[in-house]
């Protein structure tokens, strides 16, 4: 954002060097202050008082863009969250959601509490707009107020955040879910105040499993547990989302067990991969080719990466310990991608351990004997592989959960094939 006008308009209405006034305001904007509450700050660290610019346009919501930099609207609360953050060096807790009105719907955060709850339909002068991944919000900070209004606001969206894991997505705030946790275990973090522990796992309903991370651990949630857990926020892991529980999230025992999905969405590769990321998907495909790093492999004790020539790509020269896996390219007519199978699922398919492995290379003298015979069980068959797919510039990896052979028939297979390739 060029500040160079609203720094030389503010120098002048204050009588301060305008190069001071710029540093002031770049140093509010970089933390996301919205423009408004940044320039009410610097009026008042001068004297300046809460002078305010021209009253700002009201405006429906679908009406609002980036380009506008104050505005006021009539809404109806839809979710409600709150959270913690860094502001400024300092934490600082802030309320986040959605509004709507006839027009449609938009994020705002709010950064004090207004005491505004899901359904109230309010009256909010002089809001700050900022773009915030690709779409504008609103901001409301000191300088804005905030009224009942005197109608009902309409809109069709829903108000409340109760959600079905399959509806979340990234950026979602103020969501409620109720769940089955599935794994959880707890992680030792190096957090902002030093060494902190918080839970991981995989939760689930009937629609969908995904990955949360409770940064101030529940007692309540533990392996098995069905939940009811109220303002939680979505960010993306891996292409996926991810459920996010705060020290301001309600976690709550229900008496019935949630049912959950033992069933992934399945999907062609050309389907899964413009996703942008799963974290549970099947797909149908062929083994291409299985390559090079697969077999029998040597890992760093130290963090688990594949050696190369006897070397870490962190810890350098270190002494490997030996593992199996498998890197195959998967084809279904749509599109491709790389799958990792870890030593387990290897074993499997290889038809024995680490040790077998490691006897077959010495017998042959070479360690490539592991691979070839996996490449002959795997190259041309097709299969049922059930995993976690990430998106990154290297491409498509499915992360495999399940193997196996494909079942359908063949004549069955292609019809499936054409079909999407018609779509």
């Amino acid at each position: 954002m060029d500040v160079d006008t609203p720094a030389e308009e503010l120098a002048s209405a204050l009588g301060v060097d305008k190069q001071e006034v710029k540093a002031d305001l770049e140093s509010l904007l970089q933390y996301s202050v919205p423009l408004e509450e940044a320039k009410q700050s610097i009026r008042r660290k001068h004297g300046g008082g809460d002078s305010e610019d021209a009253q700002p346009e009201s405006r429906s919501l679908g009406e609002i863009t980036t380009d506008q930099n104050n505005v006021t609207v009539s809404v109806r609360v839809l979710t409600v969250g709150t959270r913690k953050i860094q502001y400024q060096g300092e934490e600082q807790t802030i309320r986040e959601g959605r509004f709507g009105d006839e027009t449609g719907t938009i994020s705002y955060t709010a950064w004090q509490d207004f005491g505004f709850e899901p359904g109230d339909s309010l009256v909010i002068g002089n809001a700050g707009v900022r773009e915030w991944e690709g779409s504008p919000e609103l901001n409301l900070g000191s300088s804005t107020s905030v009224s009942m209004a005197e109608e009902t606001v309409a809109t069709d969206a829903q108000i409340g955040g109760d959600s079905q894991l399959i509806e979340l997505s990234p950026g979602d705030r103020g969501r409620s879910i109720e769940v089955q946790i599935q794994e959880v275990e707890t992680k030792t973090i190096d957090g902002r105040n030093g060494e902190t522990e918080i839970l991981s796992g995989v939760v689930a309903d009937e629609t969908a499993r995904l990955p949360f991370t409770d940064w101030d651990p529940h007692p309540a949630i533990e392996s098995g547990s069905s939940l009811r857990i109220e303002d939680v926020y979505i960010r993306e892991y891996r292409g996926s989302p991810s459920i996010n529980i705060s020290e301001f999230s309600t976690v709550t025992p229900l008496s019935e067990s949630v049912s959950v999905t033992d069933s992934a969405p399945q999907l062609s590769l050309r389907e899964a991969v413009t996703s942008g990321g799963l974290f549970d998907v099947e797909v149908v495909a062929s083994v291409l080719e299985v390559r090079d790093g697969s077999g029998l492999i040597e890992r760093c004790p130290e963090c688990g990466r594949v050696l190369q020539n006897g070397q870490c790509r962190v810890h350098g020269d270190v002494d490997g310990e030996a593992d199996l896996r498998i890197k195959a390219i998967l084809d279904d007519g749509t599109a491709t991608v790389t799958a990792i199978i870890g030593s387990e699922l290897t074993e499997t398919i290889y038809g024995g351990d680490v040790d077998d492995a490691k006897a077959a290379a010495r017998e042959a003298m070479d360690k490539e004997v592991v691979a070839d015979t996996i490449r002959e069980e795997l190259v041309g068959g097709s299969y049922r592989i059930r995993g976690s797919l990430s998106i990154d510039e290297y491409g498509a990896n499915l992360t495999v959960e399940s193997f196996a052979a494909d079942s359908e028939e063949p004549a069955a297979q292609a019809a499936s094939v054409l079909g999407e390739i018609r779509q």
